[in-house]
């Protein structure tokens, strides 16, 4: 297991402070989302239908305030049989020519602390948790994947020591790439091959490379929000990892915002903010980021044509049984606004 990296907690605040991750104790941030969807451009002749995240209230966030309105047939909120996730179900009638709709919520999102490690192994049952020990589509269990999780924590022993050896493999091996379409697919056996891409490809490596070594993972997927009175988030989405930790719970990282801040700000391995950043992000997260959504082949419900999709993290919308382009702003129209709550 790496030498945990020891910083000032100012020092830490300081150089995560003024960039777009939150200082290490900046507490809760409240603000009003509002996703403005427009689908007129489309042809009338077939039916619309259209599947939003729908974002709860946890022990990190709170919801309240939710408003849906539009010109839509029909309306309701569903959520998929695997994971539980909640999504908003719109459809349009075929011969509707307008078809709008204004989905917005009140978020205040609380910044995720490192818990306290736990200073013994606590018996634990791998199948309370088996749903986050399966393959994925894009996430298969290769050999290749098992030999690559064995060599990285083959002199580790417990699960907080092979957590933190993948964390820290996957931050060293791994490079953002800003090319990436939207957070990128996360396919862990091309990533492989070329490690660069976004943080749906930097988490689903962390993610696929603990499951193989039998430690319970999973993505959450959300949206960040801004810093600014009024702020267009339209691209803003973003995803994390969680690992789970007997006798603590589900614990965040997030090794691809470590290497999003290297890529933003020239730094090296070996630099001491990155070292920062690294500590920072195996546990903690900053409250600048709302969770919208979980799971990986999710089954929208009522089911779209072609059946599951990669995450739901995006609107995901079809014209009869086409799916439309959610990353194409001429093809689907929507834009998703942050303002911040006021005295902010």
């Amino acid at each position: 297991m790496k030498k945990p990296f020891k910083i000032n907690p100012v020092i830490a605040g300081a150089l995560l402070f003024g960039s777009n991750i939150l200082p290490s104790r900046a507490g809760a941030i409240d603000g009003t989302v509002t996703l403005n969807v427009d689908l007129c451009a489309h042809p009338s002749e077939e039916p619309i239908r259209l599947w939003l995240p729908y974002p709860t209230s946890d022990n990190d966030q709170d919801i309240t305030n939710i408003s849906v309105s539009g010109n839509y047939a029909t309306s309701a909120v569903y959520t998929d049989k695997a994971y539980g996730t909640p999504m908003l179900y719109a459809e349009w009638n075929a011969g509707s020519k307008n078809r709008t709709l204004t989905f917005t919520f009140d978020a205040r999102r609380n910044e995720v602390v490192r818990p306290k490690w736990p200073d013994r192994t606590v018996p634990w049952n791998p199948a309370d948790h088996e749903l986050y020990l399966r393959p994925t589509r894009k996430a298969p269990l290769t050999e290749e994947i098992r030999q690559l999780s064995n060599r990285i924590t083959a002199d580790k022993n417990s699960v907080l020591e092979k957590a933190r050896a993948i964390y820290d493999w996957t931050v060293d091996n791994t490079y953002r790439n800003p090319d990436t379409r939207g957070c990128g697919t996360g396919d862990v056996c091309a990533l492989l091959k070329d490690p660069g891409g976004k943080c749906a490809d930097i988490s689903s490596i962390y993610i696929a490379l603990c499951r193989a070594a039998g430690l319970p993972a999973r993505e959450v997927l959300g949206i960040r929000m801004g810093k600014t009175a009024v702020q267009d988030i339209t691209t803003w989405q973003h995803c994390w990892a969680e690992f789970f930790l007997p006798g603590t719970g589900w614990v965040s990282v997030d090794p691809a915002d470590v290497r999003k801040k290297m890529l933003g700000e020239n730094l090296k391995l070996t630099d001491a903010a990155t070292d920062a950043y690294r500590e920072y992000f195996f546990g903690g997260v900053d409250a600048y980021r709302i969770k919208l959504s979980q799971g990986r082949d999710i089954l929208p419900n009522p089911e779209p044509a072609g059946g599951k999709i990669n995450y739901l993290m995006y609107p995901f919308a079809q014209l009869g049984e086409q799916s439309l382009d959610w990353l194409d702003p001429e093809l689907f129209k929507y834009t998703i606004t942050y303002t911040q709550s006021a005295g902010k």
